[in-house]
């Protein structure tokens, strides 16, 4: 699978959680080795909900300072290594805020384990049941909103409500909050028509994170988006491929 336009240059852009990692968790060792080498031989970049901390902790320096930017809260907070290039002041409304508490309050879900609200830089965070869960917790939720599909209902009424604001479903507990086109397609702005965008993503259903950037980037003809179901299809894809022949 591959797309190739004359004169101009791919550029592969990464979601983090379920994309590159397990969600939520660190890279696996010996995806690291293969992907710093594709890094040393293509422009990556990474775009992710997460902040800077978190997503160090997931990756690691060496893939991080490699990437040539990376996105960090869906592109409100970007870096180049350890420069900052830009921090977006948002913060989410009392409003929308007692909005989502009441959802809160609502759930039919029986645990909470606190933090139900993470700021980050442009946006905000939204769990039900909270980032405090531990992996068995988390995938107790994971099965009920499965069964139930809560967060997709919360983001749409939420979006009915606040028509300023997107909700989109994110990772595998939350919900994410950040003003009208402050998405993951906001990156776009640092690429140009000479570029051929390869983007790998997890969540990109119509209310995923990484829909609105896939759609962007299709609607203005600059190239694909690959849904992946874990870094182990995002691995297969790119070994697939003519990208990277020195490492078949």
């Amino acid at each position: 699978m591959s797309l190739q336009r004359a004169s101009t240059v791919n550029r592969f852009i990464f979601d983090v959680d379920g994309t590159l990692t397990p969600s939520r968790c660190k890279i696996d060792f010996k995806f690291h080795e293969w992907f710093v080498d594709f890094q040393r031989l293509h422009p990556v970049y990474l775009v992710t909900g997460s902040d800077r901390s978190k997503t160090l902790e997931q990756v690691g320096d060496i893939v991080y300072n490699l990437s040539k930017r990376v996105y960090n809260c869906s592109g409100s907070d970007t870096w180049e290594q350890d420069k900052n290039i830009f921090t977006s002041e948002w913060q989410l409304p009392l409003l929308e805020t007692e909005f989502l508490t009441e959802k809160l309050t609502q759930s039919n879900f029986p645990l909470r384990t606190g933090i139900h609200f993470e700021h980050r830089p442009g946006m905000c965070n939204f769990s039900v049941v909270g980032r405090g869960a531990n992996k068995k917790e988390r995938q107790q939720y994971v099965e009920f909103d499965l069964a139930n599909n809560e967060r997709n209902q919360i983001a749409s009424s939420f979006c009915k409500r606040f028509p300023n604001i997107e909700a989109k479903v994110g990772g595998e507990t939350g919900i994410d909050l950040f003003p009208q086109g402050s998405n993951k397609s906001q990156i776009l702005r640092d690429f140009g028509a000479n570029d051929c965008l390869h983007f790998f993503g997890d969540a990109m259903h119509s209310e995923g994170n990484d829909y609105p950037l896939q759609q962007a980037i299709v609607d203005k003809n600059l190239g694909i988006g690959y849904n992946v179901n874990g870094y182990k299809e995002t691995w297969e894809i790119l070994r697939d491929t003519v990208w990277s022949p020195k490492l078949l």
